[in-house]
């Protein structure tokens, strides 16, 4: 990349059209993941509302190998901006839920470019892409997502990770807070929700990879499960609650073996919740409005 060229430039004239996608919402893919998490018995089954945020196991693109890039994420896409030696982040999005998604009954999906922002940081310069979806069943919008990526051309700087981990149980974190759920997130975990999400992005299962070209001190827990795991709270917790609204953020990489706590403070119309370690106390947070 040119020094003189900025960010900004390569995507001045970048405006994907949107595309539809549809999906039929088998049962299968939730009584996945819900055996991956241990649940006594499928989240959802047929005609059974999605829990929040589980449409990510549906709508799943999978492009050929050949155009896969040297990290495992796709090398082009119609959402991927067009800047050279990409590297990605997923940072968090917000979703708006009218009625929730059936399984078992067909569904549409819209996604769309909602905003294209470079930014400057002490990094760099980082491209923040804000992706829309619109999910509809029976003739009718019931959620509309927005994701929040960053991207940045070529590496920057190492990022300060822990040299080694530890997995012990000495180095589980402890809270006060009414809601708490503990795991502790091991390859096999990582690898069926990689499928599951149909993710192949290397950090998440091949460990040199991770250690050499990544410089990570293990394999990196993905961040959409950190998500997953703290909307179980809810779904655990309050079942007769339903979701109207949520927003999340993904701060700082957790790592296989080590003792995740994922909790939540809830009052009558909302919660706020968050995942830590021994080591960080804010990995992922979210907040939840009920309706």
């Amino acid at each position: 990349m040119d020094p003189a060229t900025t960010l900004g430039s390569y995507v001045e004239s970048w405006s994907p059209p949107a595309v539809l996608d549809e999906d039929s919402l088998p049962p299968g893919p939730a009584a996945a993941l819900s055996a991956a998490l241990d649940l006594p018995e499928p989240a959802a089954g047929p005609g059974d509302p999605l829990p929040p945020l589980w449409h990510w196991l549906y709508f799943l693109e999978w492009p050929a190998q050949h155009d896969l890039g040297p990290d495992g994420h796709p090398s082009d896409a119609r959402f991927l901006p067009p800047i050279p030696d990409r590297q990605r982040m997923f940072a968090g999005g917000r979703c708006e839920t009218v009625g929730p998604l059936r399984v078992g009954e067909p569904a549409q999906r819209v996604c769309s470019l909602s905003s294209v922002t470079p930014k400057s940081g002490r990094s760099g310069e980082l491209l923040f892409v804000t992706e829309r979806r619109e999910f509809r069943q029976s003739g009718r919008t019931c959620l509309v997502e927005e994701q929040d990526i960053v991207y940045r051309a070529g590496r920057s700087a190492a990022a300060q990770h822990p040299t080694t981990l530890d997995t012990s149980t000495r180095a589980c974190p402890h809270s006060d807070a009414p809601w708490q759920l503990r795991s502790q997130p091991d390859e096999r975990l990582l690898f069926r929700f990689s499928a599951l999400t149909a993710n192949a992005h290397r950090i998440h299962y091949d460990a040199p990879y991770c250690r050499d070209v990544e410089g990570y001190p293990g394999l990196v827990v993905h961040g959409p499960l950190l998500a997953l795991l703290m909307l179980e709270l809810v779904r655990r917790n309050s079942p007769q609650q339903r979701v109207s609204s949520l927003s999340y953020r993904l701060c700082k990489p957790a790592f296989t073996g080590e003792h995740l706590l994922a909790t939540g403070t809830p009052t009558a119309a909302d919660a706020e919740l968050s995942i830590a370690t021994h080591r960080e106390a804010r990995h992922a947070t979210a907040e939840v409005t009920f309706a």
